[in-house]
């Protein structure tokens, strides 16, 4: 039996209670939605969630096509309205490619993830121009390639939701993650600046910038740099990727339709 109590862009659904009480669930139904970068990780989390709401989904890697495989399979068990693309988002052609695709397949994309993103650490002096091109192509070009290619459907329907995942060393710039630090950097202002220029189009665009969270990404770390890290944060653990993905959500839904031109900080107030 479901208890279900429509309130904008959210329902709560009796089948998804736990030991605490009903847990919000949102409602996308009929949206389509485009996560990049979403074979694994924060992406991953991100894109279950949306599958959860009765989205139409697409999600995209790189290279990685099992990965992909294995995520898709996960997301069409909870609903089929699902494609899965590959394509390199720091090249143009591919992202119109992917982009038609989408629009084939799924309709007009209302919310866009640009989740899309690669880290290095090491020291800037030894880094190669290649990586940190490489860097800059992906984590900054990416998101701009893929808003670009999805604008001018939105600003026809004058509606539509840009969320960029950023990272807190975007906000204060970290040592040995230098060119990451400067990429997510870039996206925090690019989400700022595409927010007002967007805004009176009834388009909002807001960024994540996550602190430590415990994805595959972190695995390069030792176990004593991650017990070092953690004691640097207050809340004294890694964010869980599914914590990313409800703020995600909620950012994306009709109750945060006065939020635009926000970063918000989830680093568990390490800074």
């Amino acid at each position: 039996m479901k208890f279900e109590q429509k309130l904008k862009g959210c329902y709560f659904d009796i089948k998804n209670t736990n030991q605490k009480g009903i847990n919000m669930i949102y409602n996308f139904e009929n949206k389509v939605v485009f996560v990049t970068g979403s074979s694994r990780g924060i992406g991953r989390a991100i894109a279950l969630n949306f599958a959860r709401s009765r989205a139409k989904l697409a999600i995209n890697a790189s290279s990685s096509r099992q990965e992909l495989a294995k995520t898709l399979g996960e997301i069409k068990a909870e609903n089929p309205n699902a494609m899965g693309l590959i394509g390199d988002v720091s090249d143009y052609k591919q992202c119109e490619n992917m982009i038609k695709q989408i629009k084939n397949n799924l309709g007009d994309i209302d919310i866009l993830i640009n989740n899309a993103g690669i880290s290095h650490i090491g020291l800037f002096t030894d880094m190669h121009h290649e990586e940190i091109k490489r860097i800059m192509d992906i984590n900054i070009n990416g998101a701009m390639n893929c808003s670009h290619l999805v604008l001018s459907d939105m600003i026809k329907k004058k509606k539509g939701c840009i969320i960029n995942i950023s990272s807190m060393w975007g906000n204060v710039g970290a040592s040995c993650e230098v060119v990451y630090s400067a990429s997510k950097g870039a996206l925090n202002l690019f989400t700022k600046a595409l927010a007002k220029e967007l805004a009176p189009s009834g388009i909002r665009v807001n960024a994540v910038a996550c602190g430590a969270v415990n994805t595959q990404m972190n695995d390069i770390l030792s176990s004593e740099d991650k017990a070092e890290l953690i004691d640097k944060i207050p809340m004294m653990r890694f964010a869980e990727p599914d914590e990313i993905a409800k703020t995600v959500m909620f950012l994306a839904c009709d109750d945060a339709s006065y939020i635009t031109g926000q970063v918000v900080t989830l680093d568990g107030a390490m800074n």
